[in-house]
Order: structure tokens, then sequence, then C-alpha cells
């Protein structure tokens, strides 16, 4: 669905587009990021080619520092390795960048969220017998372990933000603001939800996200019942700046569309 907003280039984007550029921006030059596939790649893709050239790309495959020219379909593409500054082994990369410590940024995806960041994608239902097997861990588990911080990206929508996990494959905040600590888990855990709504920030005090800033388009209401649990709302929710010319041109550029 498109919606509508003042941009450079064109007056409209789509839902995803919105939620890919707010995720973007989230990257500053020099970080150094532990990409996921999907969304997460995108965004991150987006903030290289446009905001943060100096961003250092890392996938789980070994590649360092990658620039393809295309969305990589897989963390296996040819085109993460061809365009590395370095490809070292699968060890090396959870050992040395992201165990200790050298990862700034985690981007991940979720099939589910819950109000404490902690993400499920391993499968939707009774772990045994499952309504949908999901792709599964991967290095989602060690990314939200180890990292700086940790964003997450998906569609916004009651199956997806959910009150209770079907399966806890990654930690976020476990049910208490000390959860990570007595876990012994060194990386600040999810800091950010993007979803093509809106953005939601961890609050420790509450222990919980809560509804920061909505997109162009969007009411708080609209965000609020497309949550699967009581959201909280700041006290002022901004809006989301809407895409630039510039940012949707190199998105669909990127992105080939």
């Amino acid at each position: 669905m498109a919606e509508p907003g003042a941009t450079s280039a064109v007056d409209t984007w789509t839902s995803d587009e919105m939620m890919t550029v707010a995720a973007a921006r989230e990257l500053t030059n020099g970080t150094v990021c532990f990409v996921g596939i999907g969304l997460p790649s995108t965004a991150a893709n987006l903030a290289r080619t446009t905001s943060a050239p100096d961003v250092v790309l890392i996938y789980e495959s070994g590649c360092i520092g990658s620039k393809p020219d295309h969305l990589p379909p897989s963390i296996g593409d040819g085109v993460l390795a061809r365009t590395a500054d370095a490809v070292v082994a699968v060890p090396e990369i959870f050992a040395y960048w992201l165990q200790s410590g050298r990862v700034d940024v985690g981007f991940l995806g979720a099939a589910q969220v819950d109000r404490r960041g902690n993400i499920n994608t391993t499968v939707v239902g009774d772990y045994h017998s499952p309504t949908v097997r999901l792709p599964g861990a991967g290095g989602a588990p060690e990314i939200a372990t180890s990292c700086g911080r940790v964003i997450i990206t998906l569609r916004h929508n009651p199956r997806a933000l959910v009150e209770k996990l079907d399966f806890v494959t990654s930690v976020g905040h476990g049910d208490d603001p000390d959860a990570r600590r007595r876990l012994g888990l060194p990386g600040a855990g999810p800091q950010t939800i993007i979803t093509d709504l809106g953005v939601l920030r961890y609050d420790r005090v509450v222990n919980e996200f809560v509804l920061t800033s909505v997109h162009p388009g969007v009411e708080v209401a609209n965000v609020v019942q497309a949550t699967g649990w009581r959201l909280l709302v700041a006290e002022t929710v901004a809006q989301t700046v809407a895409p630039t010319g510039d940012e949707l041109s190199a998105l669909r550029r990127f992105a080939g569309s």
C-alpha cells in the first residue's frame, strides 16, 4: 500500500520502504554492523550507499566489509565474498569479532517479538507440533547476546508483536531489567524495533518497548491496535521524517525495483 509524503523526487512510497529507510538511519559512519539477511540487509546496505558510506557490514558467512551492488538472497551469496575487504572462517567471525565485543550493532529480523525484545525465529505454535516451522536460529542468538546493541525490523501486526512467544530463539531482555546481567550477556540487547508503522525504543525503567515515533500517515491508535500486548506510548510521539528522494532512489536502485 502506498502512503503519501513529501520527497524531492517522488511523492509516494510503500510502508516497507518507509521501514527500511527508518532502519537505515539508525546506522552511522564507522559503525561495525552484523547483518541478518532480508530486511536487515536491505536497510544496512541502504545506509552504506547513502548516509553512512563507511559503515562496516559483517555477515556470518565470514565476509567482512562487504559492499554488494544488489541484495544478496542469502549469507552465502557470492557477491558478499567478491566485494568484501576480507573473508575469514565462520568460527573467527563469531569468536574474534562478535563474542569479543568488536561489533557495535546487530541487525535482526523476527517472526515474533515480545514487549521485552525476546525473539522467535524457530516455530509458530507448539514446538513438537508447530503450525509453521521457521528457518531457525542461525547466528541470531549470538548476535542478540554479544553486539553492542540490537535493532529489530519486522512488519507490525498482532501475530508478530505478541504477548507471549511460542519459542524463545534469541534472548532480548528476558523477564526483567537484570535478566541479561544474571545470564552474563555482554551486549546491551535490543534497543530499537522498527516496523512498517513506527519506531519502538526500549525503556529500561519499565523493561518494555515504548512507541516513540509513527510513520507519516499512521496514527498512534493504529499502532496500538496492531500490537499483541498493551503497548506503552511515549508522552510525546514524534512523526518519522519521510523518505527523501535520494533515499528512495538509492533503495529502489539497489533493490532493482
